[in-house]
């Protein structure tokens, strides 16, 4: 489903996407500014919604730290309280466990588990992590571009060159951000997570278009803009 953004919604929309991956798995960020504004009038997911999202995130990340330690280099990623567990444990006994603590945090709907049991568990490779932000961007970037999917529907998180993909979409629009995803240099795999919704569900939760500025034009948006 597209929807035309003016030069400046597209603008802060880029620099969000661009400036969140570098920062993903490090620390809990919150971007102002327009970038925020954008991306979340846009998003299907009610502002609690979003919040929520934030705080599951949160708590899990302080789970694993505080129970496993060394032991674990996972990453905890929420969309709509659907959560996705990526990253290495030493043991399938921290896998098991952490799976079971995002588990028992308030307002989790349901957990992907795909941590790999490897030893030791810390992988601090800065060409690794590069690598991964570097195909995250690229895929959101050709998220952006296609007329056939909304880009701020999907959330995208690459791990070790597999690329994971979460979102509350239609099933043609699955089908669509998978075959992009797939289609990506340097992606090895593609894994989704997504919520699947009919049209009728996505036309409910989609936010209305743009109006139009005072003078009566599209507000500087033309055909070719960008997607969402």
């Amino acid at each position: 489903m597209s929807r035309i953004l003016s030069p400046l919604q597209r603008f802060g929309l880029l620099a969000g996407l661009c400036v969140l991956p570098l920062l993903q798995g490090c620390f809990p960020v919150v971007v102002a500014g327009a970038a925020t504004g954008v991306t979340a009038s846009l998003d299907r997911r009610s502002y609690g919604v979003q919040l929520e999202d934030s705080e599951i995130e949160v708590k899990g990340a302080s789970e694993i730290k505080s129970k496993y330690g060394a032991r674990a280099s996972a990453s905890v990623t929420s969309f709509n309280r659907w959560v996705l567990l990526t990253g290495r444990v030493d043991s399938d006994e921290a896998r098991s466990g952490i799976e079971q603590a995002i588990r028992g945090i308030p307002n989790v709907r349901n957990v992907v588990n795909d941590l790999v049991v490897v030893a030791p568990p810390v992988n601090s490779s800065m060409q690794k992590y590069g690598n991964d932000t570097a195909i995250t961007t690229l895929v959101k970037g050709r998220l952006i571009d296609s007329k056939d999917v909304s880009a701020n529907n999907i959330k995208v998180v690459t791990e070790s060159n597999v690329v994971y993909l979460m979102g509350l979409v239609t099933q043609k629009e699955a089908d669509s951000a998978v075959e992009i995803a797939r289609n990506t240099r340097a992606v090895s795999k593609v894994v989704h997570a997504f919520e699947v919704i009919t049209p009728e569900q996505a036309k409910r939760l989609d936010p209305p278009p743009p109006k139009p500025d005072a003078s009566g034009t599209d507000g500087g948006r033309k055909d070719g803009g960008g997607t969402m």
